[in-house]
């Protein structure tokens, strides 16, 4: 609203300006005279009210003034010589219409514009993620920092192999809350410079509402861990003919693989999870939150050990599972926070990086994830992601659409598409795993079910690791090429991808 009380003042007083030249000597004059005077009044008022600091008012003030004086003495000349004074007139219009109104609309944002360029909820702390250009440097936009009163710091500079990525050229800009209102222009203001290659903004990544938590119980009393009663997908996928296939075929694998969950962290000392856990750091060796641990025992959760559940991963040869705590204890992150956590399972020797966390997008492009992806697949991981838990199309989700990671939908035990999980159907690699009421392990030795393709995405990355166990070298496309080939229809599977079957997986690995 100030925007435009601003825009239309300007230009109301202006014409009565004008007016009042023309016809001083009348009683059109006088009446224009009300209108200019009325008009600058409401100009003075939106620009003092407006969001700008005090420099740029005063910059602004000066500058519409003085156009406004040039208009006034050029008809203050011309006023006596009608044909002269028309042509003028005429030439004010076309210019305020193709230039000047623009300018106008460009001081003050308007609120709109904001709201659209700020409908996806971006870090507070640092709102921008830019790239400057290779042989540039930061300090070479100083202007447009000093003018809005910006601050920046490095984004990302502890990368193991900065060689193979160019994402140490990226920085996070923090805008002032007077400034906020101007980030659309911000954004345009950089990268009018010759330094900076690319922005995107720095936006929230949450977890995904659960569509309900289960009452969760304390340690279930069971027979045998491979047939807990409770895991309906873990023989929904197969998974004990997984377990036989790697004990009967006395199968070796070449590497143990190591799944990394990107979470809220993982209670390592969990009595389910602790035989298959590998410490990177231990400030993300806790979960306060318990999603992260959750996901941490449908992935690699020890079986064969009379305790709690089982996963599909067997014994312990194979798969060991790690956390690097991306999303605070209440389970909000920035894009910032998550991508230096790819990183850094990437430099830890990450063979699969499971991310059950995401949200809509304002950028359709998402350079920086699609570059640490690349970071991570040249360091020999795959990635894979939770398509999200919203009845929507999960290309419109990060991570899930962003090209390079295999997103995971969630079906129920009907193989029906879970009624809160996103659609594959626009993404380049979309499968399907359970998701619905799935028992899993919690903090401090519990167990409880949760939904949500946060829960799918696990069982995924479990069978992942297998794979990369028995062949190391395996790209993410040859790995979902055979999850995809080797899995089963569901009831939608055009809007869900196939339903893994890890036995088959497993067949096809070795026998490649």
């Amino acid at each position: 609203m100030i925007a435009y009380i601003y825009t239309m003042s300007y230009i109301v007083a202006t014409v009565g300006l004008v007016a009042w030249f023309i016809f001083q000597k009348n009683k059109i004059g006088r009446q224009a005279s009300i209108v200019f005077f009325l008009g600058l009044t409401a100009y003075l008022g939106s620009l003092w009210l407006s969001p700008l600091n005090i420099p740029m008012k005063g910059f602004t003030l000066m500058r519409d003034l003085g156009v406004m004086a040039g208009v006034g003495v050029l008809f203050s000349i011309f006023r006596h010589n009608r044909f002269i004074a028309a042509g003028a007139f005429a030439l004010l219009v076309f210019g305020f219409g193709t230039f000047y109104i623009e300018l106008l609309q460009e001081t003050i944002p308007n609120n709109r514009l904001f709201q659209e360029e700020t409908s996806i909820e971006i870090d507070e702390d640092g709102e921008l993620l830019i790239e400057v250009k290779e042989g540039y440097q930061i300090e070479q936009i100083n202007t447009l920092i000093e003018q809005y009163e910006l601050s920046y710091q490095v984004a990302f500079n502890q990368m193991a192999s900065p060689d193979i990525t160019d994402l140490d050229d990226y920085y996070v800009v923090n805008i002032p809350n007077n400034q906020l209102p101007y980030i659309a222009k911000i954004k345009a203001d950089l990268l009018a410079t010759s330094a900076i290659e690319y922005i995107e903004n720095n936006e929230i990544i949450r977890l995904d509402d659960q569509e309900g938590q289960i009452t969760t119980t304390k340690k279930p009393i069971i027979l045998n861990d491979p047939l807990i009663q409770n895991q309906w997908g873990f023989e929904k996928i197969n998974a004990i003919e997984t377990h036989q296939l790697l004990k009967n075929s006395k199968i070796k694998p070449s590497k143990r693989a190591l799944i990394a969950i990107l979470d809220t962290g993982v209670d390592s000392k969990h009595e389910d999870i602790k035989g298959n856990f590998k410490s990177i750091n231990k400030k993300y060796d806790y979960d306060k939150q318990a999603h992260g641990t959750h996901c941490a025992g449908i992935a690699a959760a020890v079986s064969y050990n009379g305790t709690g559940i089982a996963s599909v991963v067997g014994d312990n040869k194979f798969v060991q599972v790690t956390s690097v705590k991306v999303l605070n204890d209440n389970g909000f992150g920035s894009q910032k926070t998550i991508i230096k956590g790819i990183l850094e399972a990437a430099d830890n020797g990450a063979d699969v990086i499971s991310m059950s966390l995401g949200g809509p997008s304002s950028d359709s492009r998402q350079k920086v994830y699609k570059k640490a992806f690349d970071y991570a697949k040249k360091k020999g991981a795959i990635i894979v992601v939770a398509a999200g838990n919203s009845n929507a199309n999960a290309k419109d989700y990060v991570p899930a659409g962003v090209e390079g990671v295999i997103s995971v939908s969630a079906v129920d035990n009907n193989l029906d598409r879970a009624v809160f999980s996103n659609y594959i159907s626009d993404v380049k690699m979309g499968i399907a795993a359970p998701g619905v009421d799935i028992f899993s392990t919690l903090p401090n030795n519990n167990y409880g079910s949760f939904n949500g393709t946060s829960m799918a995405c696990p069982h995924v990355a479990g069978v992942l690791g297998l794979m990369k166990s028995l062949q190391p070298n395996l790209t993410t496309q040859a790995a979902f090429d055979i999850l995809s080939t080797t899995g089963i229809n569901t009831k939608s599977t055009s809007e869900t991808g196939k339903f893994i079957q890890p036995n088959a997986a497993l067949q096809a690995v070795l026998n490649k």
